[in-house]
């Protein structure tokens, strides 16, 4: 400030020197020094009080504003980035989705097969079970009707014969017709 205040003093010291143009104007110089010294003391008074402050206050709104560009910028690069992640976790989770789909398509059919093997067995060992049972009925029968024949034949030979026939003679009759009945 004072380089600025000698330079002043001195334009007002040549400005006397031409008594002409004071005389023509009416400037006096002391006024215009007391002039000079009061604009000085107002302007460091506004430059330290209000233009220092906002151009710190600019300074740092600027420097607020780059941080948030480059946090911004950080945040867009994350999100592409969990984007991209996101984009792979749902493509691995369809491919094991199409994966356990196959498993349990395969598995229902191995079950199927299965299931029809064992079906199939099932009605073949009944089947079988039931021509078991019907040969022995069947043999069951036969049986009873060469029973049933042997002693019509011993009571149509009582009759014939008109004799009672003993026990042990009964029994000679019926294994000689139960093995004639079985030769037919």
């Amino acid at each position: 400030m004072s380089p600025l205040l000698l330079a002043v003093t001195e334009a007002a010291g040549h400005a006397a020197a031409e008594t002409g143009i004071v005389e023509k104007f009416g400037i006096e110089p002391k006024y215009i020094i007391m002039q000079a010294v009061s604009f000085l003391i107002l302007f460091a008074v506004i430059y330290k009080f209000g233009i220092k402050p906002t151009i710190s206050t600019m300074e740092e709104r600027n420097a607020k504003i780059d941080t948030g560009l480059k946090y911004a910028e950080e945040m867009k690069t994350k999100l592409d980035a969990a984007q991209q992640q996101s984009a792979e976790i749902i493509k691995q989770a369809q491919v094991k989705a199409g994966e356990i789909i196959n498993e349990a398509r395969a598995s229902a059919k191995d079950f199927l097969d299965k299931q029809t093997q064992e079906a199939t067995q099932k009605a073949n060992d009944l089947l079988t079970k039931a021509q078991q049972a019907i040969e022995l009925e069947r043999r069951k029968t036969l049986a009873e009707a060469r029973e049933e024949i042997a002693r019509l034949v011993v009571a149509t030979t009582e009759r014939v014969l008109a004799k009672k026939l003993s026990d042990a003679d009964r029994a000679a009759y019926n294994e000689t017709a139960a093995k004639e009945l079985a030769v037919i």
